[in-house]
């Protein structure tokens, strides 16, 4: 018999009772992220195997105290047996945590903080952490004051323009209020200062503070990044950026062109215009800015691919984007670009996206969420993606270099929803058979097809 349910970020499978630190930072991580249940005595394709009923009374004996006692902030859980049919599971169930980030006490809060990515539990970066600790606040990065400047960073005419383009009444001057009403400046102490997002929207010289806080915008011959026809770094406020990146997209993509009514033609991208302007909108409202690295869009001739940094935020499945949820990592900008009218409604973003493909008939977008990056493929009207649905796993991995050069363990994990463990026997069958070959060691490992 078969459990309800898959393995994700919010549900794990155990067979056997694990060591106590495996479930103390399983627990970590669901508390840090959407929180979620681990469930022992069900294997990992979901098959309910169930516990000797001693086993069950002698861990729900300890386990509470346990995991209460291991994690600071102290994490009391939810510890309980079910009976299906015949068979007997253990339950550890917790929410999503108030006081984060979580940490394990015998590694510290540096090592010991942990996530849940997928399916698998992985150690939080220092960018996470910060970020962790900025949920429990209730505040965002782009709030944040940035030393060493003050208001007259802000360009005012582009701040006047912005606020002039909203249906409301017209204003020639920028007040303290207005400034604060957007959260742009920050006062502390009796000193103002700009906020994160002030300087990236409306910032003179942004890069000044943010050099990373740009999209570099590159076009590709092939199907590989080897050769460069042209490249653009999109710098300046975030708007400029994101014209100047819609605007270099839209250059580098086939039309077609047709005659209905009257003397004019009408034009159509290969790729529908909403889904470019979705995706880098998503990529600039929705990035992390406290990562020191830029956002990257790639055109190849049979893909376009944009790389963000930082993870989906909040209680964001990539299986669930399909359904509008939304969680908003900046405040700032994200309100600032809705009253724009750059954002129409929040979550339609990835439901546009996806609709606009289904609708032109094209191959699915496909959203990969790495170890502290996401990486969105969309596939171009040339390319026509393999049939995968009544072949193997390891023919659907190799597939996977249809629309990427080089893969990942999590890639794997995310595209063909297995555990890492499989997907690791897989990877390593492929590798044995020289149709792969492995680069790096550890998170860095990576692997590329072998061109025969």
């Amino acid at each position: 018999m078969k459990y309800t349910g898959e393995e994700s970020s919010k549900l794990e499978f155990k067979e056997t009772i694990p060591k106590n630190d495996q479930i103390i930072k399983t627990i970590i991580g669901f508390c840090n992220q959407k929180g979620g249940k681990l469930i022992i005595g069900v294997n990992s394709k979901g098959i309910i195997t169930g516990l000797p009923h001693d086993d069950v009374q002698k861990t729900m004996e300890f386990i509470n105290k346990s995991i209460f006692e291991s994690s600071a902030p102290p994490i009391i859980p939810l510890v309980y047996i079910q009976r299906i049919a015949d068979k007997t599971i253990l339950i550890i169930e917790v929410s999503s945590g108030m006081n984060k980030p979580y940490y394990r006490k015998s590694e510290g809060l540096d090592k010991g903080t942990y996530i849940r990515l997928g399916r698998s539990t992985l150690r939080a970066t220092s960018d996470i952490i910060e970020e962790l600790k900025w949920q429990t606040r209730g505040r965002s990065f782009d709030m944040m004051s940035v030393y060493h400047t003050s208001k007259e960073e802000i360009d005012n005419n582009a701040l006047i323009d912005f606020l002039n383009s909203r249906k409301t009444t017209k204003i020639n001057q920028i007040s303290k209020e207005i400034l604060e009403s957007f959260h742009l400046i920050v006062e502390e102490h009796s000193s103002i200062y700009c906020s994160v997002g002030g300087i990236l929207l409306f910032g003179r010289s942004p890069q000044k503070y943010f050099p990373e806080s740009m999209i570099i915008c590159s076009h590709f011959s092939g199907i590989s990044g080897r050769n460069a026809i042209a490249s653009i770094d999109c710098t300046g406020n975030l708007f400029e950026q994101f014209n100047s990146a819609y605007n270099f997209v839209i250059s580098k993509l086939e039309k077609s062109f047709s005659i209905k009514n009257g003397p004019k033609r009408n034009e159509t991208l290969e790729i529908p215009e909403e889904a470019i302007r979705e995706i880098i909108l998503n990529a600039i409202v929705h990035r992390n800015y406290h990562i020191n690295g830029p956002t990257k869009i790639a055109i190849y001739d049979n893909r376009i691919e944009i790389f963000s940094p930082g993870i989906f935020p909040g209680p964001i499945d990539v299986q669930n984007l399909q359904k509008g949820l939304t969680y908003i990592r900046n405040n700032v900008i994200c309100k600032v670009f809705r009253e724009a009218g750059y954002i129409e409604k929040l979550g339609s973003g990835f439901q546009t996206l996806f609709s606009s493909y289904e609708k032109a008939k094209l191959s699915k977008p496909q959203i990969i969420e790495g170890e502290n990056y996401i990486k969105c493929i969309l596939p171009r009207k040339s390319f026509k993606s393999k049939e995968t649905l009544d072949i193997n796993e390891e023919q659907k991995i190799m597939n996977l270099f249809e629309l990427t050069e080089e893969i990942s363990i999590s890639d794997v994990m995310n595209a063909l929803q297995i555990s890492r463990a499989t997907a690791g026997r897989r990877l390593a069958k492929l590798t044995s058979q020289g149709n792969i070959v492995q680069k790096g060691e550890g998170k860095s490992t990576r692997y590329r097809k072998v061109n025969k």
